[in-house]
């Protein structure tokens, strides 16, 4: 039998057709030159390890072409890049202030996510804004001034056991909010910490520990952090459960922008009350003929205050091809919920406010819409209204 030496390696690359000529060459004076002496049925046997040899060259060629190609495209498969740009129009009548406020704002938001593994995945998200935990908005003007780029989010999560996602860093909120309203977690909150989630057979379940203060020099020691943990359950279009969420606050500082926003204080001006909230929900979305029509409601109760410790909300909605309509109605008493968190538009941000929300949208073309909302509102404890506009724009890739 032939052995050819130096093979080549399989990343190594031949040209094809000087590969065939050789070959062809070898085969037609092979058996003149030096084998002249060589019967019919050696020479058919050499042809065929020839061809044989043809034939793996090829392949070679062939994956030494095709797998540089494979991993210099592997990131671009693992990772993927979205984000949405907002511009908003905003009028503020406080009946506690001399005059309405009128206001232009955008919001930009960038998300990077890349899967690590068949395991392992992170994200982290860009927006715009200050360090306000609740809002990415940032107010133009300023003569046209650069506006300020925050981390928004940097999290990872592991999805190694089935139905289950554990996620940590600063994440994108857990908790599952009926009909997507805020009374107890703005849009933009992001926490910090650990979490939890799992779904199987129609079954959630969500936990989380989130970070208040992390520093012992703030001054916050035993009392710098936030649980929650939320059970409920699907069936068909309707969803229902509770939560359960404490923060241990009482005698604590505020800890953002030295504001309790609405919560009780106590002398000191410290926080009253600690924050035990015992959540009931439940949603419930069904097709009346073309329209897709969605009906919610939201309760929740602080166990540790003695008074003004209640919040409820209901709505619906109904959404039709490229528009969608939604109105709801919110009772928010100062105590019922950790404020800090809360709506930061409604009432003026936080608790302590009651009153209705409306909001439409209409997609122009793909990615492409324009909404409104509309906040009458009162606050509960002086009873001074408060309506707010907002009109938007928005784009998303």
């Amino acid at each position: 039998m032939i052995r050819v030496a130096g093979l080549p390696k399989a990343s190594t690359k031949i040209p094809s057709t000087f590969t065939q000529l050789a070959l062809v060459c070898v085969a037609v004076f092979a058996p003149q030159a030096g084998f002249a002496q060589a019967d019919a049925a050696t020479i058919a046997e050499l042809r065929q390890q020839i061809a044989q040899l043809s034939a793996r060259l090829e392949q070679l060629e062939s994956d030494s072409r095709e797998e540089p190609a494979e991993a210099s495209n592997n990131w671009v498969n693992n990772i993927s890049v979205s984000g949405d740009l907002r511009t908003r129009y905003e009028n503020i009548d406080d009946a506690t202030s001399l005059k309405d406020r009128n206001r232009n704002r955008l919001r930009a938001r960038v998300d990077l996510s890349a899967t690590v593994n068949d395991d392992w995945s992170a994200s982290i998200g860009l927006a715009s804004g200050g360090d306000d935990p609740i809002s990415t908005n940032q107010t133009l003007g300023n003569a046209a001034s650069t506006k300020d780029i925050r981390l928004d989010y940097a999290y990872f999560e592991y999805r190694g056991i089935d139905n289950l996602t554990f996620t940590g860093g600063k994440y994108k909120n857990v908790f599952y909010r009926p009909g997507g309203n805020a009374m107890l977690w703005d849009g933009d909150y992001r926490p910090e910490g650990l979490a939890l989630r799992y779904s199987a057979n129609g079954l959630f379940f969500n936990a989380a520990t989130m970070i208040l203060e992390s520093d012992d020099r703030a001054g916050q020691q035993d009392k710098e952090s936030m649980w929650g943990a939320q059970l409920g359950y699907r069936l068909a279009g309707l969803t229902f459960g509770a939560g359960y969420y404490d923060a241990s606050v009482k005698g604590s500082n505020a800890f953002y922008d030295a504001d309790l926003f609405g919560n009780s204080a106590d002398n000191s001006g410290a926080f009253l009350y600690d924050y035990e909230e015992l959540e009931l929900f439940a949603d419930y979305s069904f097709m009346l003929q073309d329209y897709e029509v969605s009906l919610f409601g939201d309760y929740v109760e602080n166990l540790d205050a003695d008074t003004a410790d209640t919040g409820w909300v209901i709505g619906a909605g109904i959404a039709r091809a490229l528009w969608e309509l939604s109105y709801s109605y919110q009772n928010l008493e100062a105590d019922a919920v950790f404020a800090t968190f809360a709506d930061s538009d409604y009432g003026g941000g936080g608790t302590d406010a009651k009153g209705h929300i409306v909001s439409a949208a209409y997609e122009l073309i793909s990615n492409t819409s324009v909404g409104f909302t509309y906040f009458m509102n009162e606050q509960i404890s002086t009873g001074s209204d408060y309506d707010r506009l907002q009109v938007d724009l928005s784009v998303s890739f």
